[in-house]
């Protein structure tokens, strides 16, 4: 792709560095910035630049907050006694999206994946036995994770830690189709699935 300004192709470039943008998607929305009032575009890099440098996350369950601890986990109309554990920070977006669940969460930051070279000990594993078996309150652990291969690992790795403990451990039900991100999941498939989610079976048992 040929560019008539230096300029231009560093901001197409920049542009073209996010996920899912390519240099045709990321050349229009440039285009559209620099045919807008350069207040629009001052908003627009503040706004990045404030989330970049001010956005936390939550000591409790790690997903993004603006404080110490987020809004979710210091609700009062949310149910503490249950915990919703999801991959990444997309899928509690999409959970919250279906006003299906009233529970708090625990973001793990990824799943285990050999083939990566993730481990347990690089997610966020650790912090949530500890959360669970340091707080009585919590009852139930709901898996809310995608239907993969490396989701149902991490999924089994999980229940093994806290097999010996009393607590219910639920995953969603399988409305979703195997090899399914969350994220992508429509709301009324996803809400229904939190809904109707069942006892998580360990198959090693």
């Amino acid at each position: 792709m040929n560019f008539p300004s230096k300029l231009l192709e560093d901001a197409v470039l920049e542009v073209a560095k996010l996920p899912g943008i390519g240099k045709k998607t990321a050349l229009r929305l440039v285009l559209h910035l620099l045919k807008k009032e350069s207040k629009d575009s001052e908003s627009l890099a503040h706004a990045l630049l404030n989330a970049r440098e001010n956005i936390q996350y939550c000591s409790k369950c790690h997903t993004i907050s603006d404080n110490e601890i987020c809004d979710i986990c210091t609700s009062n109309r949310r149910d503490q006694r249950i915990v919703c554990v999801v991959e990444d920070i997309r899928d509690v977006l999409a959970i919250e999206n279906t006003n299906q669940y009233f529970g708090v969460y625990h973001v793990l930051g990824g799943v285990i994946s050999p083939m990566e070279r993730i481990g347990p000990d690089q997610l966020n594993i650790n912090s949530l036995i500890d959360r669970i078996l340091t707080n009585t309150e919590i009852k139930e652990v709901i898996l809310g994770l995608s239907p993969t291969m490396e989701g149902d690992t991490t999924a089994f790795f999980i229940t093994k830690k806290l097999k010996p403990h009393p607590i219910k451990i639920s995953t969603i039900a399988r409305g979703i189709p195997f090899g399914g991100e969350l994220e992508y999941m429509d709301e009324v498939t996803l809400g229904r699935s939190i809904a109707t989610r069942t006892l998580f079976e360990n198959k090693e048992d």
